[in-house]
């Protein structure tokens, strides 16, 4: 632990007594570390740096966090079940006015409580944590259905594919890393898929698709399990929170929930949609969903996973014809490899894709 750790952490109003702050997780995005309190009295918390140069409104964004949760909580309680355990905890600093600190170095830092007796899964097959993590995604806009504030937009544009549409043709126009010549069959890819794709965003754009309140990261490590029953208990990370089309969680969560593969796999025989754990995510999501979703937003849940998949062709092939200035790469082509990995992945999910609607239809 730094003297620079410690004196973040005071600055914030927790209980008890900083025994130790160790980093927590990879930290692909905000850099995570946890602190330990000297009495077994209190809880553990989680103390965040978040990234700038994704999340440029941090203000903004925490108070997102903070209407969102304070919602949750109120649902919960109304329930006679456990706020404190089935929805994040948001510490303020001990003026008990903001939800964040900035430093002399112009970081901003987070804190929540740290949920004991939990645990989270970068990746599963097993098909009960499946269902598991998919009725928390439910459960989660089912308690924010009624929530009718807008939320800040903090991500403008994201997974909106009118704009997304116009980003690429502007990539292509301006070939800016001179590989367009080179990769026709992948431009082929995203062009031939165009007309399906905005029929849907469409949809979005004239209502019958409504806003309402989304998580937009809905990967399973994202999902809080008890980790003695291994029930879900809560959605986490919630920087990304936005008003937004729900189906956007879905399709996420079908994109990584559902992959054989990895996300940048080179084997691309390897890369598939296992409709068992589809089947188990649509039965989990559609548990709790079911009780709030329209008619349109039931008939276009298996299209989400398709939608969501396309949109990451895109913006992985973009990103490599503009010369890999967005994503970050291990490797040269790190880009087009991830691109024709999520390509086979969307071809595995167009070739299953009445199988799905079957099965969305079984539920809804």
């Amino acid at each position: 632990m730094t003297d620079k750790l410690k004196n973040i952490a005071e600055k914030f109003n927790f209980k008890g007594e900083i025994e130790n702050i160790l980093p927590m997780g990879e930290g692909f995005i905000n850099d995570t570390f946890i602190l330990s309190t000297k009495s077994n009295d209190h809880p553990q918390y989680i103390l965040q740096r978040k990234n700038t140069n994704i999340f440029k409104d941090v203000p903004s964004m925490m108070d997102n966090i903070v209407r969102v949760t304070s919602h949750l909580k109120e649902k919960v309680v109304a329930m006679q079940c456990d706020p404190s355990r089935e929805v994040m905890t948001v510490i303020f600093t001990k003026e008990n006015v903001l939800t964040y600190y900035i430093n002399d170095e112009k970081e901003y830092w987070t804190m929540t409580e740290f949920i004991s007796n939990s645990t989270s899964f970068d990746k599963t097959t097993d098909v009960e944590l499946i269902f598991e993590g998919g009725a928390a995604i439910g459960n989660f806009q089912y308690l924010l259905s009624d929530f009718t504030e807008s939320l800040n937009d903090i991500l403008p544009g994201f997974h909106n594919m009118r704009f997304r549409f116009e980003q690429w043709d502007e990539c292509i126009k301006n070939d800016l890393a001179g590989r367009v010549k080179d990769h026709a069959e992948e431009i082929s890819w995203v062009n031939s898929r165009r007309v399906e794709m905005m029929a849907f965003w469409s949809l979005i754009e004239n209502g019958e698709i409504p806003t309402r309140v989304s998580h937009n990261d809905t990967k399973i490590n994202n999902v809080l399990f008890d980790k003695t029953t291994q029930k879900a208990l809560c959605m986490i990370d919630l920087d990304t929170v936005l008003s937004s089309n729900v189906l956007n969680d879905f399709g996420d969560a079908v994109r990584t929930y559902t992959n054989t593969g990895a996300e940048d796999d080179t084997d691309l025989s390897k890369v598939t949609m296992s409709i068992e754990s589809f089947e188990a995510l649509c039965k989990g999501y559609l548990s709790t969903a079911s009780l709030f979703l329209s008619q349109t937003e039931k008939n276009n849940i298996a299209f989400s996973g398709r939608f969501i998949v396309f949109e990451q062709v895109l913006r992985f092939m973009m990103d490599y014809i503009n010369g890999d200035t967005y994503y970050k790469i291990k490797f040269a082509d790190h880009n087009l490899v991830r691109t024709k990995a999520q390509y086979a992945l969307l071809q595995s999910i167009e070739a299953q894709y009445d199988k799905m609607i079957e099965i969305v239809n079984n539920n809804k």
